[in-house]
């Protein structure tokens, strides 16, 4: 009988000793939209051993475009990213133990969800949330295979673990500029299974054994334009996340209310401190009154109020929906509280 992967092991640079390699591996994907999900359907594909995808958000029909693992079925039973990605990620490959966790990635929690795994793909939206997995990394000494698209120009770094190696808190002044964003100038799926690809490919190699070169590539597809930098000499010394005395800055937890706009679409997020498991079921009956399309299911309570969708997840995070506006979102979720 052929082998599943037998393709896979045919291809010199992995064999059958790579593949193994891969079976034994464990691999957290930070984020499960775009880059996220197609990453992880990549490396259940190729038959790694546990695989950890973690998100924050919910399915939209905006997602479905450039989000390949996920069905139409899923928006309409508002399903979290987390939980249809472990669904379908399970149909594709039995052989791999995949959990889907709801959650957001924060100070507080980032080095336990991290703990046990020994690589790190990058699925997230934002600077600030790569920057916080880039310092838990480095604690845990994990390596970080980071990734970026917006429009039809896609942007790929892996960071590793090797002494004189720069992190992305080094390259930072380099970096393109985050003012654009899905949300502003759009994206396209073959950008999306692009950098996904590269990111991927980066981890598969050095996963079986290749020696990891700290480079940061860009590609356009749609101008045709590419750039390979070797960011060796970026390394900075003084660096407070990998220099020979670091601080971890992103580590620090704050003990504030924290907002976040979500990417794609007009959505404030609302992330209160020592955030804890909510009783989802009691929270909707006390709202059943107060609102429409009211949601429950076990992962979620989501609602229409004063013209605002609003998602309460079992974590505590809160979304409204309708508005970039942070203070208005806070009045309108303190309006529902009471």
């Amino acid at each position: 009988m052929i082998g599943k992967y037998s393709r896979q092991e045919l291809f010199s640079p992995i064999g059958s000793m790579g593949q193994q390699r891969i079976r034994d591996a464990k691999v957290f994907v930070l984020g499960a939209g775009a880059l996220g999900s197609s990453g992880a359907e990549m490396l259940v594909r190729a038959g790694v051993g546990e695989l950890t995808i973690v998100d924050r958000d919910i399915l939209e029909w905006t997602n479905l475009h450039r989000q390949q693992l996920y069905s139409e079925q899923d928006v309409v039973d508002q399903l979290p990213k987390a939980i249809a990605a472990e669904k379908r990620l399970r149909a594709i490959n039995s052989d791999v133990k995949i959990r889907g966790i709801v959650a957001d990635v924060t100070p507080e929690n980032v080095l336990e969800l991290f703990e046990g795994h020994q690589f790190v793909l990058d699925g997230t939206d934002n600077i600030e949330t790569r920057l916080l997995a880039n310092d838990a990394a480095l604690q845990l000494q994990i390596p970080f295979f980071m990734g970026a698209c917006v429009g039809s120009y896609g942007l790929t770094f892996p960071i590793g673990v090797a002494e004189g190696q720069p992190c992305l808190h080094c390259l930072l002044e380099v970096l393109p500029p985050q003012s654009l964003t899905c949300d502003t100038v759009g994206v396209i799926s073959p950008i999306v299974v692009t950098t996904a690809a590269r990111q991927v490919a980066e981890l598969l190699k050095h996963m079986t054994g290749a020696e990891m070169q700290p480079r940061l590539e860009s590609v356009d597809l749609w101008s045709g334009e590419r750039a390979a930098i070797d960011v060796h000499s970026m390394k900075k010394s003084s660096c407070p996340s990998c220099s020979d005395k670091p601080t971890y800055p992103f580590l620090s937890a704050s003990e504030v209310v924290r907002t976040a706009l979500l990417c794609g679409r007009d959505t404030v997020q609302l992330t209160w401190p020592k955030s804890r498991q909510v009783e989802l079921a009691p929270y909707a009956d006390s709202i059943r009154g107060t609102v429409t399309n009211l949601v429950h299911n076990p992962y979620l309570v989501s609602c229409e109020y004063h013209d605002h969708r609003l998602v309460l997840f079992r974590d505590g995070r809160m979304l409204v929906h309708g508005t970039k506006d942070v203070s208005q979102a806070r009045k309108i979720v303190a309006g529902l509280l009471g």
